[in-house]
């Protein structure tokens, strides 16, 4: 029997760089009260958002990608060429085939990357982490770009008063590769797809092509509405709260780190009150940082962990070696959490 022979990677990987995009079009909570029955102060209590980006048609799934990347690209000190494999995670890319990575890649000028799409929601950003410290410890690519992206304004109901004032759109990228010591943890992560109805699209598109449009929802004018995404509150909180919170302990185990080892704690940027709920129930220490990037920003699902950690770096309330837990979750229900170091 033929050996196949072994795949030589790098010992370990690591963040190299780290990049955001976030469209200009900023929009207060007003805009979002102009058709739900609602206030600013009900937004903010409940959901900590004040602001949220909304992309201009030119601001494309693609467009937002490239923008994203080259500064990550740039971050790493290496060039486009370099990239082995491009990652991206959305569920806002309407076309079923091609990927929106093979076009990102190829505009950012790589040299024939492996490039795919994966759908995990809010925590496809951890998933495309894992994938991507794979790739470079097993030797298919030295340096993975991994693509959190949203345009969530194209899925949000802005009559739907649970959800309207939620969505946010713009795209988050790092670059991973090697590193001769561990630098991304192990990576906690899994899914309960019998809760998978939490959080869901309103109508599936097949509804579309049978013909059929009796019982679809339709807005105050009778118009038939444009798939979006809808979820049930309460369930998704409580199930955020008590399950992730544990999740991002086991986390923390896997990784040999402690809540005082910590310097940061980036989770999905979902709602304040979770993030808060999370951080007490894991009893982190005051001198951790932690992300709340959801108040200008909004919920952009799989671009919310690298704009926040972006941002952080960016204002220096979090810097260069920092020890980091990120967490994702979301619709499926999926999760994934590790512990990294940062760029």
């Amino acid at each position: 029997m033929a050996k196949i022979k072994p795949s030589k990677g790098a010992p370990y990987a690591r963040i190299l760089g780290v990049g955001g995009y976030r469209p200009t079009r900023v929009v207060p909570n007003e805009v979002i009260l102009e058709k739900i029955d609602s206030s600013d102060e009900w937004i903010r209590s409940r959901s900590g958002i004040e602001t949220r980006h909304w992309a201009s048609p030119e601001e494309t799934v693609a467009a937002m990608s490239v923008e994203a990347s080259g500064k990550a690209i740039a971050d790493a000190g290496i060039e486009a060429a370099q990239i082995g494999a491009v990652v991206v995670s959305t569920v806002s890319h309407f076309s079923q085939t091609p990927a929106i990575a093979t076009e990102i890649a190829d505009r950012l000028g790589t040299d024939k990357a492996a490039a795919f799409d994966i759908s995990a929601g809010c925590a496809g950003f951890g998933y495309g982490l894992t994938l991507a410290k794979g790739m470079v410890i097993e030797g298919s690519a030295e340096y993975v770009l991994v693509i959190g992206v949203e345009r969530l304004s194209d899925l949000t109901d802005l009559e739907d008063r649970a959800t309207a004032f939620l969505f946010g759109d713009g795209a988050g990228a790092v670059v991973v590769g090697p590193s001769t010591e561990p630098a991304i943890g192990p990576t906690v992560w899994g899914s309960e797809g019998d809760k998978a109805q939490t959080i869901k699209q309103t109508v599936s598109w097949d509804r579309y092509r049978s013909g059929d449009l009796s019982g679809l929802p339709v807005d105050s004018e009778g118009n038939i509405k444009f798939p979006a995404i809808t979820q049930e509150g309460q369930a998704v909180f409580r199930w955020a709260v008590f399950e992730m919170a544990k999740v991002a302990q086991q986390a923390l185990d896997a990784a040999g780190i402690t809540p005082d080892d910590l310097d940061v704690f980036i989770p999905h940027q979902a709602n304040v009150r979770i993030i808060d709920s999370m951080v007490k129930t894991l009893k982190l220490p005051e001198h951790v940082t932690v992300a709340r990037d959801i108040r200008t920003t909004g919920n952009t699902s799989a671009a919310s962990i690298p704009l926040a950690m972006e941002r952080l770096l960016a204002t220096g309330e979090a810097k260069s070696g920092d020890t980091a837990l990120v967490i994702g979750f979301g619709a499926g229900l999926v999760y994934a959490a590790t512990v990294v170091t940062l760029p």
